[in-house]
């Protein structure tokens, strides 16, 4: 239809019709035929939002539409990087040329087209553009990708399933690369050169403490403003000093080294939390010899080199709990972590964090599912798990009594002796640690209530938790918070009657609930997870987004902290593409305290890297060999 339409645009203005005339006789002349000119058929103030933007003139052939605004609504037709990608690249294929592409816009689209009619890689099919991704095929291979300034690159898998990479490198354009070959490994060294962590995606330095200004982004603020359309960000000093529209540099305590980026179209976030995880622990999560571990310290063992806290950055994750695992009815204390990538452990770990410690209920921690070999520990049935967490609690009021009578009685100031395992029970009891649960069916849930009643305290929150929706009334009445998984279930018996509309549920019942991963995989992708709450149960967009990001640090209780875009808050930012609930969107920059750990432009240096390390390794060995 579009093409019916050039065509016959141009009949018009063979016949010597200007271009003013025919743009009046698709706008002015139809509003004032229907006496609506008042309103529409121009762009004048008082009249309403009704307009198109275009990258370039409407009558001239190589143009695209980019938005199409009714009555103040936008509807996004092509990414407005588009027009800014035409010209010719460089076709690469694992790293070998193999021939010459044109990009160009014909017909309001982005279209591409061979150089060299004799490749082997020619007659490029459904060649696609959405949002800052691209993909197309070429006989049986299949492209996947995404751009960035000049540069747009992806992976490629044939019928056979064999993987590769490819690249289009723009021609006669500044080479991100070629500026960065400072970092390419000397020929004439020893060694490589050394980053942190010393191995793909190190960094040589650490990110320095940025002052920014973000303009004309849309910022979900997940306060009371909500989502602010062509709003500006000021950060500073790791912290957010201004968020609003018409923002200037004055805003700053230096006007010096001061980034201002343009964010038009593009989306800001606070960073997501990940109340649930288990990246980052160095050999296995589980202490699974006794059935009460809470002696032991996930802190102690935080594996600062696990390359799934670069990736997880890369999906816009600022702060995860690091869990211990469900094989224990009291298992051992979290560590939670600001993803500080190339910092050593300690750095990792979050101050303004309260201690927590995992308990667990069901089936791993009665060991249904460990095998013949596993039928010697107590417990052994769900009726075990609730007595062994009384008996341990039990203990722990005794311990604290014999405790301060000890320190009262003790003339010859002999030392106490501390008991490591009830010294975390004690501060639950005392509210100084915060119980998170594995949990998933209702009579367990409301089990381990009803113990936390009866001494007092309360379950911070009961993570999994997919019978949720059952209890939905005690658990608000009980205060405690739900961290569920967005549509897992029937993954084994305790889970059959799970439902994907739980995490809605519960958020409308007024339980502060949250999506959390319990995966590294998923880390990388929990902005699609939160999504899948508008599908199943049609929460709007900002309880969606909230529950990834305010509701967690609620219930890690750092939210004064974390968790929305909010003056005098951490400067823990997300920069999207597009808005933050699509697949199509990708993780443009996430700042942690005012620092930037990843961005799509220092990914791309770090890809180069890995490949000029590989082939200046290959090149040692092969010298080596001779």
């Amino acid at each position: 239809e579009w093409t019916h339409f050039r065509e016959n645009i141009s009949k018009i203005k063979k016949t010597g019709v200007s271009n003013n005339e025919i743009l009046k006789s698709l706008t002015y002349n139809p509003a004032k035929f229907l006496n609506i000119y008042s309103d529409v058929g121009s762009i004048e103030q008082g009249k309403k939002a009704n307009f198109l933007i275009y990258s370039g003139d409407l009558f001239n052939d190589n143009f695209c539409l980019h938005q199409n605004w009714i009555n103040g609504e936008c509807s996004n037709i092509n990414d407005m990087s588009i027009a800014k990608l035409q010209g010719n690249y460089e076709f690469i294929i694992n790293n070998n040329l193999v021939d010459t592409v044109s990009l160009y816009i014909s017909d309001n689209k982005l279209k591409i087209k061979i150089k060299n009619d004799t490749s082997s890689y020619n007659r490029i099919n459904q060649f696609k553009v959405i949002s800052s991704n691209i993909s197309f095929s070429q006989k049986n291979i299949f492209f996947s990708g995404s751009f960035y300034n000049d540069i747009i690159e992806g992976e490629f898998y044939d019928s056979l399933g064999i993987w590769g990479s490819w690249e289009l490198i723009k021609l006669n354009a500044s080479n991100l690369f070629s500026l960065k070959s400072e970092l390419k490994p000397n020929e004439d060294t020893i060694h490589s050169k050394v980053v942190f962590p010393n191995m793909a995606y190190g960094l040589s330095n650490q990110p320095i403490t940025e002052s920014v200004l973000f303009k004309n982004a849309t910022i979900w603020t997940n306060e009371l403003e909500g989502i602010i359309d062509s709003c500006d960000l000021a950060i500073e000093n790791g912290k957010i000093i201004g968020v609003g529209r018409n923002l200037n540099i004055g805003i700053f305590k230096s006007n010096k080294d001061v980034k201002v980026v343009d964010a038009t179209n593009k989306h800001i976030t606070s960073g997501i939390i990940d109340e649930h995880s288990h990246i980052a622990i160095s050999k296995g999560v589980n202490e699974g010899t006794h059935a009460i571990t809470s002696e032991v310290r996930v802190g102690d063992v935080i594996n600062a080199n696990d390359i799934n806290i670069y990736r997880q950055l890369a999906g816009g994750v600022t702060i995860a709990q690091l869990l211990h695992g469900s094989a224990n009815p009291i298992g051992g204390q979290s560590a939670i972590i600001k993803l500080r990538w190339g910092q050593h452990a300690e750095n990792l770990k979050y101050n303004n964090a309260k201690p927590f410690i995992k308990f667990a209920l069901g089936e791993n921690v009665k060991q249904s599912n460990w095998g013949s070999n596993y039928n010697t520990r107590f417990p052994q049935t769900r009726m075990g798990v609730e007595q062994i967490i009384i008996d341990a609690f039990v203990q722990a009021q005794e311990y604290q009594i014999y405790k301060k009578e000890y320190k009262k009685r003790n003339i010859k100031k002999i030392e106490f002796r501390t008991d490591l395992k009830l010294e975390p029970l004690v501060e639950v009891l005392n509210n100084e640690r915060f119980v998170t649960c594995h949990s998933y069916i209702q009579s367990e849930i409301l089990m381990l209530m009803e113990i936390a009643n009866k001494f007092n305290f309360k379950i911070n929150t009961f993570t999994h938790i997919l019978e949720g929706y059952k209890v939905a009334k005690e658990l608000k009445l009980h205060g405690a918070s739900a961290s569920t998984f967005s549509d897992w279930w029937a993954y084994k018996y305790e889970v059959n009657d799970a439902i994907p509309y739980n995490a809605t549920l519960l958020s409308k019942y007024g339980v502060n609930t949250a999506i959390n991963s319990d995966d590294a995989e998923m880390g990388r992708r929990l902005n699609q997870e939160a999504a899948k709450m508008i599908k199943y149960g049609n929460s709007t967009q900002e309880e969606a987004w909230k529950a990834i990001t305010l509701n967690p640090a609620k219930m890690l209780r750092i939210d004064q902290y974390v968790g929305s875009i909010k003056i005098n808050k951490d400067a823990d930012i997300v920069l999207w593409s597009s808005n933050p609930l699509s697949m199509y969107t990708n993780v443009e920059a996430t700042y942690i305290d005012g620092r930037c750990y990843f961005s799509l432009e220092q990914d791309s240096i770090h890809r180069q890297i890995i490949k000029n390390e590989r082939a200046f390794l290959l090149n040692k060995l092969l010298k080596k060999t001779k």
